[in-house]
């Protein structure tokens, strides 16, 4: 199979880069097993399975082949595979970007390792277990949708999808790779960006055991060497800042990046070397305000589910990616939540390119808050998939719960907020958005005002803005306002979807029965939140419709839902003056 005939055949880990590896999407033997038993029927050792499916895109989808939307409780994958030759003496390492939601990995039908998470990447070392020639890997998953200790995000529980949940996702739905690394190599890279000093901290986590090691990083801008440094790598570990001879933020704006080599080396022999990319830019809140690299910044973001007609949770291309940040920012918008859903690398990556503040955020929807097991449930993927997207500097804040009810347990929501935090200090953390807050550095409602007119929503929060309390969404259990900036991040979700009429249409309220009404509800409900002096953001409801939810800017085609004059008037009502910025 050739690179065009392979479906998303881009690099999947763009923040950090060797030149060897092997992209192992495209056709696998494929078998759902309704009963669970493959394991017991001697399933990691078969020579065949019944089916075939198109990795990475999920059994429901059509670009699997496969297009199975029922439940499906467990299903298998098998494809075979040779290491080249010039890999001899490496370590072989397969990538699973993401698996939903339980994971077995087997290599010649010896296990060789185990993941729980359906968001979350992880790697296995199958260095001892290959043979010359050919070798097989198969993958077995399980994933009960209706599980209460599994988060599951916008994933329908019922056989159909409904309102705002929609087709599930099971099994493989990202990349699956092969990496060849030295005996001694850079496992990870978290970049943490030092706009104040013109410089950059660069962390390794050195995998294997060497002695004398020295880690050297060196930094680009534009093809010239701007600055490098270089530091012990003992201990499975090395730090060292560099600073930068050029420094130029990284912003909406002009969003600049630098490239990074980052090598291994024992004195003059290099044992390993990447390729990384970075960015400079800082989010902090001083006196009450959200600055942006020194400045207030007001967020007008859109709401991103990240589902698509043929591939539900991934994008049919590389391309698909860019052009949904390109869509919303031809609607005017400076960002996005990244909503219910842990994003691809390929995402953040154009995100970084184009100028794309986001929040990352956890699918908790179908977790039960108040069980004694959600926090370890929870504890055990959020980490590594902060962990993972540290380095991105579009990312300016973490959001691991949304819309919490009252029910939950609020030290559930205390423990993770404050771990985020103890993981980076370096953004904005939310702990749950909308509502029930315990301890946030936002604090945010969610506004889709069903039972009022668009002028009673703009008078509620201009009664704020004049100094009066907030409106929130559950008063009698969230965590009062200590004025920490205030945003309402979900409002709006405007119905227009004319070719789909009758009850199977879903949005907020009551649907306007024109363009110009649609027009107009959305200039009264957005200009008021962008009037307001205390106001800190907004976040649209939503980028796309999905499904039968019909609340879009675009239809779920990602074709315009407006003629050209119509999105134009949208976009200059989204970047009208916000009062904060003035």
């Amino acid at each position: 199979m050739s690179d065009n005939d392979v479906p998303r055949s881009e690099y999947p880990r763009p923040q950090m880069v060797r030149p060897d590896w092997i992209n192992l999407n495209g056709v696998w033997q494929f078998e759902l097993d309704p009963g669970a038993s493959g394991r017991a029927r001697g399933l990691p050792e078969a020579e065949r399975l019944a089916g075939e499916i198109t990795v990475p895109f999920c059994p429901e989808s059509r670009l699997s082949g496969v297009a199975h939307t029922d439940f499906i409780p467990a299903l298998w994958y098998r494809r075979e595979f040779a290491v080249p030759g010039s890999w001899s003496g490496k370590r072989v390492l397969a990538h699973f970007s993401a698996v939903d939601y339980d994971s077995w990995v087997y290599v010649n039908g010896r296990e060789a390792g185990r993941h729980r998470g359906g968001y979350s990447p992880f790697t296995v070392d199958i260095t001892s277990l290959l043979r010359a020639g050919s070798n097989t890997l198969t993958v077995y998953a399980e994933d009960d949708s209706r599980d209460p200790l599994i988060p599951r995000g916008k994933q329908s529980d019922r056989y159909n999808s409904y309102g705002c949940l929609y087709t599930r996702t099971t099994g493989i739905w990202q990349t699956v790779w092969l990496e060849a690394v030295p005996q001694t190599y850079v496992e990870s890279l978290r970049l943490t960006p030092l706009l104040e000093q013109g410089a950059v901290l660069v962390q390794a986590r050195i995998g294997g055991l060497a002695t004398g090691l020295t880690l050297r990083a060196e930094a680009g801008a534009e093809g010239t060497a701007v600055g490098q440094a270089s530091a012990r790598a003992d201990g499975g570990w090395a730090a060292c800042v560099v600073p930068l001879s050029t420094v130029r933020a990284w912003s909406p704006q002009d969003p600049f990046l630098y490239d990074l080599t980052v090598s291994l080396a024992v004195g003059d022999r290099v044992l390993d070397r990447v390729e990384s990319y970075f960015g400079l830019r800082s989010i902090a809140i001083q006196e009450g305000k959200v600055l942006f690299n020194g400045k207030p910044f007001f967020q007008r973001l859109v709401l991103d589910q990240g589902f698509y007609p043929d591939g539900i949770y991934t994008a049919p291309s590389d391309e698909a990616l860019r052009r949904d940040i390109e869509l919303s920012m031809a609607a005017g918008f400076n960002g996005a939540r990244l909503h219910e859903k842990v994003f691809e690398p390929r995402f953040l990556y154009w995100a970084d390119r184009l100028g794309y503040p986001v929040w990352g955020e956890f699918p908790n929807w179908g977790l039960d808050h108040s069980h004694p097991l959600a926090l370890e449930r929870v504890l055990a993927e959020w980490p590594s998939i902060v962990e993972r997207d540290f380095s991105h500097p579009s990312i300016i804040g973490w959001c691991p719960f949304n819309e919490t009810t009252a029910d939950q347990n609020p030290e559930l929501l205390r423990t993770v907020y404050r771990t985020t935090k103890a993981l980076d200090w370096t953004r904005l953390v939310i702990d749950t958005s909308g509502y029930v807050h315990v301890e946030t550095d936002m604090y945010d409602v969610h506004d889709y005002a069903h039972r009022l007119t668009p002028e009673e929503f703009a008078a509620r929060w201009d009664a704020f803005g004049a100094g009066g309390d907030p409106w929130r969404n559950q008063p009698h259990y969230d965590a009062p306002w200590e004025g920490q900036p205030f945003w309402v991040s979900e409002y709006g979700g405007i119905g227009w979807n004319p070719g789909l009429a009758g009850t199977s249409a879903w949005g907020y309220g009551e649907k306007p029965q024109t363009v110009e009404q649609f027009v107009a509800r959305y200039r009264t409900l957005t200009e008021a939140l962008l009037r307001n002096p205390r106001m800190w953001g907004f976040c649209y409801t939503q980028l796309t419709d999905v499904e039968q939810e019909v609340n879009g800017i675009y239809y779920y085609d990602r074709s315009p839902k407006f003629e050209p004059a119509v999105l134009d008037e949208i976009r200059r009502i989204n970047q009208g003056p916000a009062a904060v910025e003035q």
